[in-house]
């Protein structure tokens, strides 16, 4: 009998090692082979950096500033007996366009008191437009040589001096004319003649250089707008250069 349980005992042992090693390879079986990583980390949300903005480049802006003269001021342009006195003038300085296609500062034209604040406007207006300027001094620069000023090619304005060609004072003597680009716009007389020899070519009205103002033009608009005449539409000798209060 003891015999007989031993054996049983022994059996029953080897079964149940036999179910547990069985159930332990069920258990782990359905992951063998398998891997298990940790989940992927979302990648982190990143934007670009706000691209820097190209500067904006600012328009060249017109000044002008209109200044009381004195006798000192016009010491080659005024003497005593002129048809107007220094109190009735005044300096524009002021910034004008260049025949560079850059703006300028520090232009002055001295011009009558009363025509002033209109002819601001009238270079603010050219200056909008970039209308080119060779120049722009007193004719006091020149010692008050009307013909040195041209031969400068230089925009200027009151000069007290008689009419080119006559006795009676100048529209310039008044402060009451502006001569503007004289080589591109030169004095012509009746016969085709141009004093300026480096200004002949510009004779022919229709070259269109810089600076040559033409009939109708934005030139010739912007005077006309404060009623200012144009020599270029004079009949016979033609003054193209020359704008003015009376139109002569």
């Amino acid at each position: 009998m003891a015999g007989r349980r031993l054996l049983h005992f022994a059996a029953f042992t080897t079964a149940f090692v036999s179910v547990t090693a069985w159930m332990t390879g069920c258990g782990n079986g359905s992951d063998s082979g398998s891997k298990t990583s940790a989940p992927a980390t979302p990648p982190t949300a990143t934007s670009a950096a706000p691209a820097t903005p190209s500067p904006t480049r600012t328009p060249p802006r017109f000044r002008a500033e209109i200044k009381k003269v004195s006798a000192a001021d016009l010491k080659h342009s005024w003497r005593k007996g002129c048809p107007v006195s220094p109190s009735g003038l005044r300096m524009i300085e002021m910034t004008y366009w260049g025949m560079d296609r850059k703006p300028h500062e520090g232009g002055k034209l001295v011009v009558n008191a009363k025509e002033a604040k209109d002819l601001v406007g009238v270079f603010r207006t050219l200056f909008d437009k970039r209308y080119p300027i060779r120049r722009m001094e007193p004719v006091d620069v020149y010692k008050g040589s009307d013909f040195d000023s041209i031969e400068a090619d230089n925009t200027s304005a009151f000069n007290c001096r008689a009419a080119t060609g006559g006795s009676n004072w100048s529209q310039h003597a008044y402060g009451l004319a502006i001569d503007i680009n004289p080589c591109e716009n030169p004095y012509v007389t009746a016969s085709g003649e141009v004093a300026h020899k480096d200004c002949v070519k510009y004779k022919n009205r229709a070259n269109r250089d810089p600076g040559v103002i033409h009939k109708g033009d934005q030139v010739v608009r912007a005077f006309a707008s404060i009623g200012w005449g144009w020599g270029g539409d004079w009949s016979g000798t033609k003054d193209y250069q020359h704008f003015s209060s009376s139109g002569r």
